[in-house]
């Protein structure tokens, strides 16, 4: 007797991420509704499922939804507008005042929107968001069926969005209040750094996060500079700083730590704390290469974040996923660190797992959502294919990404997306650079 399902995906490849290694060959994954409620070889499938749609990808590998762990989505409107200068520069003489100008709703939305449209098209299926105007970020995710973990940012200086730190972080309660039962939007407390946080701004998101259960997603040992100030400023590390407020812990997710002492990298391991691990941001910006090989050995979860586009200049898992792997393997002159198998899971269940999320996606397993990521290895640059998971990571990109669903719904399909209207938001794009070159 068939059993009845919404959708089935037959697959040259499925790469479930848990169990660690398994890669399952001319198999099908069958989803009902929002979850994947089985696995089976393709031969069996016409016998134990009659599914509403069925889609054959031959040649295709289906991975899980990709999990950026770190961006900044909205400043996709600011991408190659102030490039090739040291961190503090750029943010006090360009990216801060260009803020100050232009900082509204409309900016970013428009610029979220354009950031979801960028990662959707690259298998991206969540993202941990950190940036003014959360509700507007919220709101082009639901638009895009996309997932986001929404930051409710905290910082010591005013803006057009909040005056102080009690106003940011009763806004950005607000909306958790508001759309705690949407289902694709969770909340993290996002203070912005230990640079920009005072001590009292420090012990209120502490107080919250206790309150709340909330994730705390703040930028952690970037720069030498940073921790150079902090030193003159608090006579501590910085780590050490939030270390002493007991921010650290199992809901910690600590981004960049490029520079982190030996005693440091133990204090994140028995704490319990993930890292979002951004490469490319680090590169470009001159901050320096992250000890992820350390930070592995020690048992750190460490997941991969983007950065924002302002930054980066890419919203793409695919090159921070390949860039992480072979900067970890250079920077510990081990070609055994990061494995391909590792660098997948880091790009996925690891990022789920820093968001409390890995109850539900990060992997393909029976009772999971349904956030499914279809890559054509047919082309010409992952062909012949000896090895899934090593053309996976060393050689398929987000171009090779052909269909996506989420929570069972396709919002991506022959490298179309279907939940937003691509061709309305590149026409935000350019009325917002006309907008700012302007000026």
């Amino acid at each position: 007797m068939q059993t009845q399902a919404s959708l089935r995906i037959d697959a040259g490849w499925i790469v479930p991420v848990e169990p660690a290694g398994v890669v399952l060959a001319e198999h099908s994954l069958i989803v009902d509704a929002d979850r994947i409620i089985d696995i089976v070889p393709t031969p069996e499938a016409d016998a134990r499922y009659r599914t509403q749609q069925h889609t054959s990808l031959p040649g295709h590998a289906l991975i899980p939804g990709l999990v950026n762990l770190h961006t900044h989505a909205a400043m996709t409107l600011l991408r190659g507008y102030a490039d090739d200068l040291p961190l503090m520069t750029w943010l006090n003489d360009y990216i801060w005042p260009a803020e100050k100008r232009w900082m509204s709703h409309e900016f970013v939305l428009d610029g979220s929107r354009l950031a979801c449209l960028e990662m959707l098209k690259g298998g991206i299926t969540c993202f941990n968001d950190m940036y003014f105007y959360a509700e507007a970020t919220v709101d082009a995710a639901i638009e895009a069926g996309q997932r986001v973990a929404a930051g409710i940012i905290v910082i010591d200086f005013p803006s057009a969005y909040a005056a102080d730190p009690d106003g940011y972080l009763q806004r950005g309660v607000d909306l958790r209040d508001r759309l705690r039962h949407e289902p694709r939007v969770s909340f993290c407390l996002a203070p912005h750094a230990p640079y920009s946080i005072g001590d009292r701004s420090l012990e209120k998101v502490m107080t919250y996060a206790d309150q709340l259960d909330l994730p705390i997603h703040i930028h952690i040992h970037e720069t030498d500079d940073e921790i150079r100030q902090s030193m003159e400023a608090y006579k501590v590390r910085p780590l050490e700083r939030l270390r002493l407020f007991g921010l650290l812990g199992p809901q910690f997710i600590g981004v960049h730590a490029v520079h982190l002492l030996d005693d440091e990298l133990d204090m994140l391991a028995e704490h319990g704390c993930h890292i979002a691990h951004c490469p490319s941001s680090n590169l470009k910006l001159a901050s320096g290469i992250a000890p992820v090989a350390a930070m592995l050995a020690g048992g750190i979860n460490v997941g991969i974040g983007s950065d924002g586009a302002a930054s980066n200049n890419r919203l793409d898992l695919w090159e921070e996923m390949r860039l992480a792997a072979l900067l970890a393997k250079g920077a510990s002159g081990n070609p055994e660190v990061v494995p391909e198998h590792q660098a997948l899971r880091m790009a996925t269940l690891n990022g789920a797992k820093a968001l409390g999320l890995d109850d539900r996606i990060g992997s393909l397993e029976i009772g999971k959502q349904a956030d499914i990521v279809a890559v054509d290895l047919s082309g010409a640059n992952t062909q012949p294919c000896y090895d899934v998971v090593s053309q996976l990571v060393y050689s398929a990109g987000r171009g090779e990404v052909s269909d996506v669903w989420i929570a069972g719904r396709q919002v991506l399909s022959g490298h179309r997306c279907l939940s937003l209207d691509e061709a309305a938001i590149l026409h935000r794009a350019r009325i917002w650079r006309e907008r700012i070159a302007a000026r």
